[in-house]
């Protein structure tokens, strides 16, 4: 999901800085609203440590090729919401993201409000899909893939529908980078097939370590229903 150096540039940036500043505001919206669901400022803070260091891991370790437009990552964004609620997993792939590029990626910098766009705006659509979604008797361990599928679907379309917009914006409708989108979006399915599988199955890890589990280092919907 990396937009490459030179797909937007110049007086372009100008827009991605614009909506870097709307996804600040979505994820200060995401914070609120986790701590209005009685998360406190400490568990809050813990878990923003955990999805940092989880995310900033992802992007290094886990498995990323180019494709077509962009980069294919496992980011795990739907798993990250699920275990530790949407506050700290936006204020995660954030910092995780500014931290490869400070310490590894220095070139993808002058990309970061693209990039983080891209994360962040599907990462709340999913927060709020979920509240439409899953009732509110129901903790997210007992969530099953058909939600989850739905959950995954909607980050990972999200982050495409995203690229295919830098990409247009920067390069113009040309059947090259129609193509290059194409290419990456088809990739992108096979994270769509595996992610809602590696949900279940850390939620089902959750659930059999309730006693390790049930605690303000994770989301507390995790072990408990809404209402």
């Amino acid at each position: 999901m990396h937009i490459e150096p030179g797909v937007v540039d110049g007086a372009k940036l100008a827009f991605s800085y614009a909506t870097a500043a709307l996804s600040f505001g979505l994820i200060g919206k995401m914070v609120v609203d986790d701590l209005k669901a009685k998360a406190t400022p400490t568990g809050l803070a813990a878990r923003t440590l955990i999805t940092t260091a989880l995310v900033f891991s992802f992007f290094e370790v886990l498995p990323h090729h180019p494709v077509g437009v962009s980069e294919v990552h496992l980011i795990l964004g739907s798993t990250l919401f699920l275990i530790f609620g949407a506050g700290a997993a936006s204020i995660g792939l954030a910092l995780g993201l500014l931290l490869q590029g400070l310490f590894f990626a220095p070139f993808d910098l002058p990309q970061y409000g693209m990039n983080v766009t891209t994360l962040i705006v599907p990462l709340f659509v999913i927060s709020q899909l979920a509240a439409r979604l899953i009732s509110e008797k129901k903790a997210y361990v007992d969530v099953g893939y058909k939600d989850a599928l739905a959950l995954s679907t909607a980050y990972q379309g999200g982050i495409v529908a995203w690229v295919a917009f830098w990409a247009l914006y920067g390069n113009g409708f040309s059947a090259e980078s129609l193509s290059s989108i194409a290419t990456f979006g088809a990739a992108y399915m096979m994270v769509i097939l595996v992610e809602p599988l590696v949900d279940l199955a850390v939620l089902a890890a959750a659930k059999s370590l309730r006693q390790a589990t049930d605690n303000g280092l994770f989301n507390g919907r995790l072990h408990r229903a809404a209402v």
